[in-house]
């Protein structure tokens, strides 16, 4: 096993078949694993990742007590398998296609992670994304520039190195884990790799009024994190 895709998901049921069908196409099934890492769903996402496994490399890990996207990617990080390790959302917003560009960055020993990004050179986002949505993504990436040098520091798609990753450095809050995985690590050298992004393919989006605040929250311990001078970089 090479490469471990970790999903949260949280009432994900009718975008996993699509997205595993997509994932599979982009790579060799028996070199790759699908890992669900699901919120004890109601709709019943952890039932339709568990058939899906039947035929595929798909497996499910269901949470039951804890929420929260960042810390069920920290779990999906801890039961990987794979080398490698492709952290994306169900809800097809992030090209399962772009996946194999983003392992290919990595070759690079340098290079730390790879990151689907919707504002360098030939990326772009869904027409239909909404305003506020758009808006709301620009304030984050402003709010968190002094951060880092990524442009898109807000996305969820994202490839490591299993073994370069502390988890135990990791103290997030909300769901920006890929912004907490650069600034704790101190890593310098991201591969952002163009993607297109789109509007969700089915369900509801997770972002709300709580989530936002949390992220503010984040922010302020990664500042804190640095200005006591932070991770060094190697």
């Amino acid at each position: 096993m090479s490469v471990t895709v970790v999903v949260p998901t949280y009432n994900e049921r009718d975008n996993l078949a699509p997205l595993a069908q997509r994932l599979f196409a982009a790579l060799a099934p028996q070199h790759c694993e699908l890992l669900i890492v699901d919120d004890d769903s109601p709709d019943g996402t952890a039932a339709a990742a568990e058939e899906l496994g039947r035929s595929l490399p798909v497996r499910c890990l269901v949470r039951r007590g804890e929420r929260g996207l960042a810390t069920a990617v920290i779990a999906g990080l801890r039961a990987a398998r794979g080398a490698h390790v492709v952290v994306m959302d169900a809800d097809l917003s992030h090209p399962p296609e772009s996946v194999p560009a983003l392992l290919a960055a990595l070759h690079d020993p340098s290079v730390p992670m790879a990151i689907g990004s919707r504002f360098v050179a030939g990326g772009r986002v869904d027409l239909h994304w909404p305003w506020y949505r758009r808006l709301n993504s620009l304030v984050g990436r402003l709010l968190a520039r002094p951060l880092t040098p990524v442009r898109d520091m807000m996305s969820g798609f994202f490839c490591v190195r299993r073994h370069e990753v502390n988890l135990d450095k990791l103290r997030p809050v909300g769901y920006k884990i890929a912004l907490e995985l650069i600034v704790r690590h101190g890593w310098q050298n991201v591969m952002e790799v163009p993607i297109a992004f789109r509007d969700r393919a089915a369900g509801r989006t997770k972002l709300n009024l709580a989530e936002q605040l949390r992220y503010l929250r984040h922010l302020v311990r990664l500042y804190s994190f640095v200005l006591r001078g932070g991770a060094r970089r190697p």
